[in-house]
């Protein structure tokens, strides 16, 4: 079966700016767009968990993702989180997103429930029968408590609307066996930064990214690298940012990459709580790691 991939390379998980009312910010979205596109970002995910798509209520949801698609105006794909711990919601807003013209969704496995390998199939082939546009799974058991198996994806990838997953469970070797099984029917996307190369080095796509929110140009240009098999080089960037990508992460995702954009000089503003503005020896360390790599003075 040869399914159509949705992009390559590097795809921002681009973050929601909000105002000091906590309103969203839809002209800095639209700057950070630009800044995005301008520095060759394949693609854009809207409203995910970088995008505090779990803070935003079901009319900003759909408000923001609209926002994003008709300011990218096919210049690259935009792909809408549209993942919930409720099957039918999630369907709902799928197939809103579809109607706006989502390039593709991000589902994210269903969190709380913490539902078996049994439910995760059946929810997922319920929700991809029901669009049109092709779905990337999303797997990140550390926020949903749920790790979606090499079998599961297996059982999964035979779906014509199942097309690639974003993976963030910290195992590289569970990545190769899901490749292994599913081959070219189930496209695979870093959802680790710093795993990016060795994930793209079995044959993963590329990566959903945080740190493409700062250094959109540097990572479109790690993946490229490691795409044409130039892994030296993808291999020497990798090991160059590594600690830029692990600062971002030093406090809940996303409060430092919302930090690091308002040093940067972008009006981001602060995230909604639960999530809470970094403590000041945090500030001063994540400024000191980005003045080392130049991104500000």
């Amino acid at each position: 079966m040869n399914k159509k991939v949705i992009f390559e390379g590097s795809c921002v998980a681009i973050v929601t700016p909000f105002n000091s009312d906590m309103s969203v910010n839809y002209e800095e979205l639209g700057r950070l767009i630009e800044f995005q596109i301008e520095n060759g970002t394949d693609a854009i995910v809207s409203c995910g968990t970088t995008g505090e798509g779990a803070t935003l209520s079901e009319e900003e949801h759909e408000k923001v993702m609209e926002y994003t698609i008709k300011k990218v105006a096919g210049r690259v794909p935009v792909i809408a989180s549209t993942g919930s711990n409720d099957t039918a919601f999630c369907v709902k807003l799928s197939q809103q997103a579809e109607k706006m013209g989502a390039d593709g969704l991000l589902l994210v496995t269903p969190y709380y429930n913490k539902t078996s390998q049994k439910g995760l199939i059946e929810s997922y082939k319920y929700i991809a029968d029901r669009v049109n546009i092709p779905c990337i799974l999303y797997n990140v058991p550390g926020r949903t408590g749920v790790n979606i198996l090499p079998e599961t994806y297996e059982a999964l990838c035979d779906h014509p609307n199942i097309v690639a997953t974003k993976e963030a469970n910290h195992d590289v070797s569970s990545v190769a066996k899901t490749l292994s099984l599913c081959g070219e029917d189930l496209a695979v996307y870093s959802g680790e930064d710093d795993q990016t190369f060795p994930i793209m080095a079995l044959g993963g796509k590329g990566v959903i990214s945080v740190f493409a929110n700062i250094c959109p140009k540097e990572m479109h240009d790690l993946c490229v690298a490691a795409k044409n098999g130039d892994y030296k080089t993808a291999r020497e960037m990798s090991l160059k940012y590594i600690e830029l990508m692990n600062a971002l992460f030093m406090d809940v995702n996303p409060i430092p990459v919302k930090e690091a954009l308002n040093l940067m000089g972008f009006n981001i503003g602060l995230p909604r709580l639960p999530l809470t503005d970094m403590p000041e020896e945090k500030k001063a360390k994540l400024k000191a790691i980005m003045e080392k790599y130049g991104l500000i003075k």
